[in-house]
C-alpha cells in the first residue's frame, strides 16, 4: 500500500490547520488524535479499491520482432470486483528495449479492459519478458495498491528484414529504386524464363512472333541465369565491425545485406552457405536451396555479437577450402581497410582463386570522405583535410595491389550496402562468371 499525493495534500493541510488551532489553545494531544482519525479514515480508501486477488492481467507480443521496427504490445486487464480503479502500468521490459510508460486509465466494476503501448527493440538477441508491474486505486485516490505480475513471454529480436521483403517481392524494382540496374546478359543466354509483354529497350531478337501473332500484342522471351550456383556469405565479426554508424553499428548492417543477398540467391534457386567469425569460427551453415533454408540462417546468425578480438582471416580462408569444394561467389563483408592490412592472407587468396570468385564489400567511411571535402578554411582544418585525403589515397593504392591479384573490393554508404551486394551478385550471374 502506498499513499498518494492527493492524501499528502489532503493530510497536510489538514495537519496545517490543526498546528495553527494548537497555537491559539486547542490542546496537543487533541490535534495528534484528530491526525490519527484522518488517516485512520483515509484507510476506509483502501476498502473501496479491489483486492489484489481479483485483478488479473495479460501480454500479447509478438515472439520474434525485428530490430529497430516499432512494434505493437497489447495487455488485458480484469477487474473482477464490484469497484471501478484508477490504474499506472509499467511493463518489464528489459532496459534496452524503448517504450513509454506509465500507462494510464480506468475501469469500472466488473469488467475488462484492453490496451496497447508501441515499444522498439535496437538490440538483436534472445529476451524474456517476466513482469508487468500494476499500481491502482479508488475514485478518491487516497491509497494506491501495487500488484506484479509474473509472464513468461520470450522474445526473439532479429536484424531488420525491410530490404529482404523488398528483394523477394521484386529484386529487378528494388535495385531500380535504390539507384542500382541489373546489367543485361548475352542475347538468349541462361534458361528460358517466361514470355511477357515487349518493352522499350529489349532486345528486337527475342520477340516470340507465334505469341504475338496470337495474342495480337508484341510479346518477347525472357531468359535468366542458370540456377542452382553455390553463394558462400561470410560475415566478419571482429573489433572493427563495432564501429557505430548513423543506424547500429557495420555488423547489423551487413547482417540486414547478407539476408537480403541470402533471399536473392534462394528465390533465384542457388545454393547459400553463411560463415560468421572472428578470431575462431563462430556459425556454419551448409549450402542448401529453397525458401525454407532463409529461416536456417536467421536462426544461426540472428545472435551474432561484435568481439573484442581481430579476426582471423587466414582461418576462414582456410576453413573455405575444407567445407566449400565446389565453385562459388565468396562474398565476405567486412571492414575493407582491415583487410587491406593484412598482406599475409595473399598466399591463402591466391588459392582461394583458383576456384572461387572472392568480393570483399564494407561500409565507406563517412567521416573520412566528409573532412577530405572541407574547405581549408585555417590550419587545423587544412591539415585534417589533407590526412583524411591521404587516407582515401593509401586506400585506394592497396586496393590496386589486390585487385591485381584478382580480388574484387567495394565500399557503400550504410543504407546502399544490401543493395550493392545484390547488385554484384546478379552481375556475376548474367556475366555466367559462376
Amino acid at each position: 500500500m502506498l499513499p498518494t499525493g492527493k492524501l499528502l495534500i489532503v493530510f497536510g493541510i489538514a495537519s496545517s490547520l490543526l498546528i495553527v488551532a494548537g497555537g491559539f489553545g486547542l490542546p496537543w494531544p487533541l490535534v495528534f488524535l484528530i491526525d490519527a482519525l484522518l488517516i485512520g479514515l483515509s484507510l476506509c480508501d483502501l476498502l473501496l479499491s479491489p483486492k489484489k486477488k481479483e485483478v488479473g492481467m495479460s501480454r500479447q507480443i509478438e515472439n520474434q520482432l525485428e530490430r529497430g521496427l516499432e512494434y505493437k504490445v497489447d495487455l488485458h486487464i480484469h477487474n473482477a470486483s464490484h469497484h471501478e480503479m484508477l490504474i499506472e502500468l509499467k511493463d518489464g521490459l528489459p532496459q534496452v528495449f524503448e517504450a513509454r510508460f506509465p500507462l494510464k486509465g480506468k475501469i469500472p466494476a466488473s469488467s475488462s479492459l484492453s490496451g496497447s503501448y508501441n515499444m522498439v527493440a535496437p538490440v538483436r538477441g534472445d529476451y524474456n519478458l517476466s513482469r508487468i508491474y500494476l499500481r491502482y486505486r479508488s475514485r478518491f485516490g487516497l491509497w494506491a495498491k501495487q500488484k506484479t505480475f509474473k509472464t513468461d513471454d520470450a522474445v526473439r529480436v532479429i536484424p531488420d528484414l525491410t530490404e529482404t521483403r523488398k528483394v523477394l517481392e521484386d529484386a529487378q524494382q528494388y535495385l531500380m529504386y535504390e539507384g542500382q540496374k541489373i546489367r543485361k546478359q548475352k542475347s538468349g543466354s541462361g534458361e528460358f524464363a517466361k514470355i511477357r509483354t515487349y518493352v522499350t529497350g529489349d532486345d528486337p531478337r527475342m520477340i516470340n512472333w507465334r505469341q504475338t501473332a496470337k495474342l495480337q500484342e508484341v510479346m518477347t522471351n525472357e531468359y535468366e541465369p542458370e540456377h542452382g550456383k553455390y553463394i558462400t556469405i561470410l560475415i566478419d565479426c571482429g573489433r572493427m565491425m563495432g564501429a557505430e554508424l548513423k543506424e547500429g553499428n557495420r555488423l547489423e548492417k551487413s547482417l540486414e545485406a547478407a539476408m537480403t543477398v541470402a533471399a536473392a540467391a534462394l528465390k533465384n534457386g542457388d545454393y547459400v552457405s553463411v560463415i560468421g567469425f572472428s578470431r575462431e569460427i563462430k556459425v556454419y551453415v551448409p549450402p542448401a536451396k529453397g525458401m525454407g533454408h532463409m529461416q536456417t540462417i536467421l536462426e544461426q546468425i540472428y545472435s551474432l555479437q561484435v568481439d573484442a578480438a581481430e579476426s582471423n582471416y587466414a582461418l576462414v580462408f582456410q576453413h573455405i577450402q575444407s567445407v566449400q569444394r565446389k565453385r562459388s561467389l565468396l562474398l565476405l563483408f567486412s571492414d575493407v581497410h582491415t583487410f587491406l592490412n593484412e598482406d599475409s592472407l595473399l598466399f591463402h587468396f591466391q588459392r582461394l582463386r583458383r576456384q572461387h570468385l572472392f568480393l570483399t564489400i564494407g561500409v565507406e567511411d563517412e567521416t573520412v570522405i566528409n573532412r577530405s571535402k572541407d574547405e581549408p578554411a585555417n590550419v587545423k582544418a587544412t591539415m585534417i583535410k589533407s590526412m583524411a585525403q591521404q587516407q582515401i589515397m593509401e586506400k585506394r593504392k592497396e586496393k590496386m595491389k589486390w585487385e591485381k591479384q584478382g580480388l574484387h573490393m567495394l565500399e557503400a554508404r550504410e543504407e546502399k550496402l544490401a543493395s550493392t551486394a545484390v547488385s554484384h551478385y546478379i552481375d556475376v550471374l548474367n556475366r555466367g562468371l559462376l
